[in-house]
């Protein structure tokens, strides 16, 4: 519980800390102070990796602004793939030394050399990945679009950690509407977003078996290659099968809808890039108050799942649906335990996941509640959109962020804040807590159903 209490204050302060900067008047393009809700409000959405805003990035903030946006992302997003990671390692510390090595077959995602070389890997692999990224963002802004050199550097360095940290910041008023048909600009802003999803261990894993792969090819060696982790296959299975049902919900439903006016080509891009960023980046480049009810419930649920445990996507994890989904089946089906990949997953995990989800569920179902009181002229469908997008870190909006009422702002802060630190906390408090009890209550079975 320690741990988890100093996550969440260093979160806090971290929030803290932006809003005082953002607060200055360097920060602003206009005269006087900013206000202390929208400096709060910008702060929370940056370091949480959400992308509400309440103010327009690219016309409201300075360079200035801009740089402590970009610094509280990469702060966040560092911040959260490590700790996911070191979690993961910590957790494995404790079992014992037979389930160490059963863990080691596994090629379990965490090894047991330290935290140093886990933090000094994440760094590495998050810098190459938005240098890389930037670099061809700059390239097509200075090639296609004539910007001035150092704007194309800086812009696609912005996107670039923004995407790769799933923030969904943009230094252009419409966000990705005016590249909504180019795929020089979404498609590396795709690719940036699904590896900050899968995170560090997943990535690293995928390496490791590569290259083994690729030494066995060479070396003529007949050792053989261990199996991905079971975390590692479902993140993986999960986001493949998020992406392909994403996007084929948002092409059939919007084939005549939002998308009627666009060619073939650029409605297959943007279905796969609204798939793609529902998840957690909250990029668009697409209007979503333009959106039929059913591709809104369908980008709504696809929020609440989120990403990968060990990335820097939201939500309650893929691996946490996949996990209630095989209990569910194995309740349905009569079995004793349940299996996944071929490997027992403890009842702990499993009261883990249901943990998880049921409070995701309760807070988000609260918050549309209240934001509904707060604000009876808006449309429900509309608050719930902001209510699930705000919870699950994705940025997405219908339009009415800056409408809504300081109370309704304050929510939307706390909505943000539980939702990067709620699922990863409240699992590392669940698995290391112990409580020891030296006698048993009597058993009694309630009606369920």
């Amino acid at each position: 519980m320690q741990a988890a209490r100093l996550t969440a204050g260093s979160f806090l302060l971290l929030i803290v800390i932006g809003a005082v900067l953002l607060s200055l008047p360097i920060s602003t393009r206009g005269e006087g102070s900013v206000p202390p809700l929208e400096g709060i409000f910008t702060a929370t959405s940056a370091v949480c990796l959400t992308g509400l805003v309440v103010v327009d990035t690219a016309t409201f903030w300075t360079p200035f602004g801009q740089a402590v946006i970009l610094g509280l992302i990469q702060v966040g997003g560092l911040g959260i793939m490590t700790l996911a990671s070191l979690t993961g390692m910590l957790l494995v510390r404790k079992v014992s030394i037979r389930s160490r090595r059963l863990a080691q077959a596994e090629s379990r995602p965490f090894s047991m050399g330290g935290a140093k070389r886990t933090i000094l890997a994440t760094v590495l692999l998050t810098v190459v990945t938005e240098a890389v990224m930037a670099l061809i963002l700059a390239w097509r802004f200075i090639t296609e679009y004539q910007l001035p050199v150092a704007y194309s550097l800086w812009s696609g360095t912005f996107h670039s950690i923004s995407a790769f940290n799933n923030a969904g910041f943009a230094l252009r008023s419409a966000n990705m509407i005016d590249f909504q048909d180019d795929w020089f600009i979404l498609s590396p802003i795709m690719i940036a977003v699904v590896l900050g999803g899968l995170g560090y261990s997943v990535l690293a894993e995928i390496v490791r078996r590569a290259r083994h792969r690729w030494r066995m090819r060479h070396s003529r060696s007949t050792t053989a290659v261990g199996h991905l982790s079971v975390t590692s296959r479902i993140t993986l299975i999960g986001t493949a099968v998020l992406l392909i049902a994403g996007f084929a919900i948002y092409l059939a439903v919007e084939w005549h809808g939002a998308f009627e006016e666009f060619g073939v080509g650029k409605k297959i891009l943007n279905a796969l890039f609204a798939t793609v960023t529902a998840r957690t980046a909250g990029f668009n480049a697409i209007d979503y108050s333009q959106l039929s009810d059913t591709s809104l419930l369908a980008t709504e649920g696809l929020m609440f799942v989120g990403g990968g445990s060990a990335g820097t996507a939201g939500g309650i994890k893929i691996t946490t649906i996949v996990v209630l989904l095989y209990a569910m089946w194995t309740e349905f089906s009569g079995e004793k335990e349940v299996i996944v990949s071929k490997r027992h997953v403890p009842d702990s995990v499993i009261r883990q996941a249901m943990t998880v989800a049921a409070a995701g569920a309760l807070v988000v179902w609260l918050s549309i509640v209240m934001l509904r009181v707060l604000n009876p002229h808006l449309d429900a469908d509309h608050v719930t959109f902001e209510v699930v997008s705000a919870f699950g870190t994705v940025g997405l909006s219908t339009g009415i962020t800056a409408a809504l009422t300081g109370p309704s702002q304050v929510i939307l802060c706390v909505l943000m804040y539980l939702g990067r630190i709620g699922p990863i906390t409240m699992v590392a408090a669940l698995a290391a807590r112990k409580t020891t009890r030296h006698f048993h209550y009597p058993e009694e079975r309630p009606l369920i159903g």
